[in-house]
C-alpha cells in the first residue's frame, strides 16, 4: 500500500511515505515552523519516493488532539493534496502515534499519552497494545487537569507515561508518578508511527472525502471563534 502520513498537531513537523515495506520518513522539531517546513518536507519524500500524489492510496492525517494551529495546518494541506490527487483520508490520533512508538521502542504493553492542552490541562489517551502494530484505545480521549487519574489508580503499575504533558506539567506526573510503570521520553508523534493504524483503516473501508475531514479539537469552545455579542 501506497500511503503519505502527515502530523503537526504538536512542536514535532512530521512526514512519513509508505511504498510496501518501505518508509521514507522527515521529522523535525521547531516550534512555529509548521508552515514553512510541511510541503517541502512531502516534496522531499515523494521524489524519494519516485511517485506522485495521484499515485497514493490514501493520505493518514494526525488529526490530534493539540495545537489548534499545527492541526489546521496538517488538515488544510492534506486536504488541498487529496482533493488534486483524487484520492481519499484516513484521520488518526496523533495520540495513537505516540503511543504506537512508545510500545514499539521501549516494549510497553499500555500506554498514557498526555499532550498540551494549556489552561493547565493536558489531552489525555490510554492505550493497550493491540494487534498488527495499532493500539487500541481504552475509552475516549478527554481533557484531564493536575489530579490523580482514576484510570491509573484502578490498574497501577500498568501504563506507562508519554507525550509532552507530562514534561509540560511536573506536578500531574509527581501527582501520578506511584501509579505508573515508567515514564518515557517520546513527547511528540512521528508520521511514521500513523501508518500502520491508516494502513488497517483504508484497508477497512473508513477513508473519507477531504472535505469531510474535522481534527479533533476535544475543547471546542476555544477552538470555535468567538460569537459577537448579541449573537
Amino acid at each position: 500500500m501506497k500511503l503519505l502520513a502527515l502530523d503537526t498537531s504538536s512542536l514535532a513537523c512530521s512526514v512519513a511515505l509508505q511504498l510496501g515495506k518501505r518508509v521514507v520518513c522527515r521529522h523535525e522539531e521547531q516550534a512555529r515552523e509548521h508552515t514553512r517546513l510541511l510541503v517541502p518536507m512531502i516534496n522531499e519524500v515523494l521524489e524519494e519516493g519516485d511517485i506522485t500524489p495521484a499515485d497514493l492510496d490514501a493520505v493518514v492525517l494526525g488529526n490530534g488532539p493539540g495545537s489548534f494551529i499545527g492541526m489546521r495546518i496538517a488538515a488544510s494541506v492534506a486536504q488541498g493534496l487529496a482533493h488534486g490527487a483524487g484520492i481519499r483520508i484516513v484521520p488518526v490520533s496523533s495520540m495513537l502515534a505516540v503511543a504506537a512508538q512508545v510500545m514499539d521502542k521501549e516494549g510497553a504493553g499500555a500506554v498514557a499519552v498526555c499532550q498540551d492542552a494549556h489552561m493547565d490541562e493536558v489531552y489525555l489517551g490510554l492505550y493497550a497494545a493491540g494487534s498488527r502494530g495499532v493500539p487500541a484505545l481504552l475509552g475516549a480521549e478527554r481533557l484531564h487537569g493536575q489530579s490523580v487519574m482514576s484510570e491509573l489508580e484502578l490498574e497501577p503499575g500498568r501504563f506507562t507515561a508519554a507525550g509532552f504533558g507530562w514534561q509540560r506539567y511536573p506536578l500531574l506526573l509527581e501527582t501520578n508518578r506511584a501509579l505508573l510503570a515508567a515514564v518515557s521520553s517520546v513527547s511528540h508523534p512521528s508520521a511514521r508511527y500513523l501508518l500502520a493504524a491508516g494502513c488497517a483503516l483504508v484497508e477497512a473501508g473508513a477513508a473519507i472525502d477531504p472535505q469531510e475531514v474535522v481534527p479533533a479539537y476535544l475543547r471546542q469552545t476555544v477552538a470555535q471563534p468567538a460569537r459577537p455579542p448579541g449573537s
